[in-house]
């Protein structure tokens, strides 16, 4: 019989292992160079909500001076500073106390002005109603086991007609397993969680550095924005350059509105 691990508190488990990542120098938590600075305060600047595709100019307002913007669990010293060097007034949220300090060191050698807040992305509790004119939440929500209360909290501190901008995984990603052979095997039922799953298995698949990662139904990542009360503006999926996400969309990214 498997043993489920319904005992582990993952948020604390996954802030380890984030900050265990910015220790190994994971490419997501590498801070931006100076010239990505310089050129987002020209206004050119290029980020990523998914692996590859830069998100299009026209999700974002024209002139970023003055946005409200929340950087949600989207430490590492990238798209924070990038959006504050723009002119946004920014705030990162991340459950990595390692990641944050990311921001912190770009912010400080660039002369930036952004707050970083550490916390689970389920719960905003620490921003009041309509704190925000802009969200931007890149592929992170897969390292918490409910999607459902971070649209909720998202809906919640977006201004009327504020926009959410976000990337997550393709739940069909968590399906597949490499094989002996080094081909993959259709192995596990969705939605993908490894607390139920052998933990031999799941040691082999994240080993003791990297985080836990678990699957959404597409009904509760885009439907679960709808059922929040945002609408959906527009999407794009992406790919990742290594298997199995190059022989389907390893990723999808969503912009939504908080209608007025």
């Amino acid at each position: 019989m498997t043993r489920r691990r319904t005992d582990l508190d993952i948020v604390a488990y996954n802030r380890e292992r984030w900050n265990r990542q910015v220790a190994l120098g994971n490419p997501w938590t590498r801070p931006v160079d100076a010239a990505t600075i310089a050129a987002a305060r020209e206004g050119r600047f290029s980020v990523l909500l998914t692996e590859q595709i830069t998100v299009p100019r026209d999700w974002f307002p024209a002139d970023l001076r003055g946005c409200r913007l929340l950087c949600l669990a989207c430490g590492g010293g990238q798209q924070g500073p990038t959006f504050a060097a723009a002119g946004a007034a920014v705030t990162v949220f991340d459950l990595s106390p390692a990641q944050l300090q990311q921001d912190r060191l770009v912010a400080t050698r660039e002369g930036l002005e952004l707050r970083t807040v550490e916390g689970d992305m389920r719960d905003l509790s620490a921003f009041a109603d309509g704190s925000f004119d802009l969200v931007f939440h890149p592929v992170s929500n897969l390292f918490c086991p409910e999607v459902r209360p971070v649209w909720r909290e998202v809906a919640r501190v977006l201004r009327p007609g504020g926009e959410l901008l976000a990337g997550f995984r393709n739940p069909d990603y968590y399906i597949w397993e490499r094989s002996a052979s080094g081909g993959f095997e259709l192995r596990y039922r969705l939605p993908f969680d490894p607390r139920r799953e052998d933990p031999a298995a799941m040691q082999a698949m994240f080993g003791d550095d990297s985080p836990w990662e678990f699957s959404h139904s597409l009904t509760d990542l885009i439907g679960g924005q709808l059922a929040a009360g945002l609408r959906l503006v527009d999407l794009y999926e992406d790919t990742q350059p290594d298997p199995p996400g190059d022989y389907l969309p390893a990723y999808l990214a969503t912009r939504a509105a908080k209608p007025v």
